[in-house]
């Protein structure tokens, strides 16, 4: 014998019906929270957020940049064959 019951209900009158707690409002706020940090995380993505974090530390800041730049340069001079060619 096979039985075969058909319920017609939305998720919350299952729910309901079941006694689960009703998690709306703290998935609301939990949803309101991450949407909160990923904003403030993406702000930090502006060319404003990326200079004040490379800058930062002041003078020791602006001596990393420099330094960077100086070995990607260094790089592509290696690269051709150690600089300008005279000619």
């Amino acid at each position: 014998m096979k039985v075969t019951i058909e319920i017609d209900c939305t998720p919350v009158e299952a729910r309901q019906f079941m006694g689960l707690p009703d998690i709306q409002p703290m998935q609301a706020a939990v949803m309101a929270e991450i949407e909160k940090r990923m904003m403030a995380e993406a702000a930090k993505f502006s060319p404003d957020g990326f200079l004040r974090a490379w800058f930062s530390e002041g003078q020791q800041g602006a001596e990393w940049f420099r330094d960077m730049f100086r070995g990607f340069f260094a790089q592509a001079a290696a690269s051709k064959g150690g600089g300008p060619e005279k000619g």
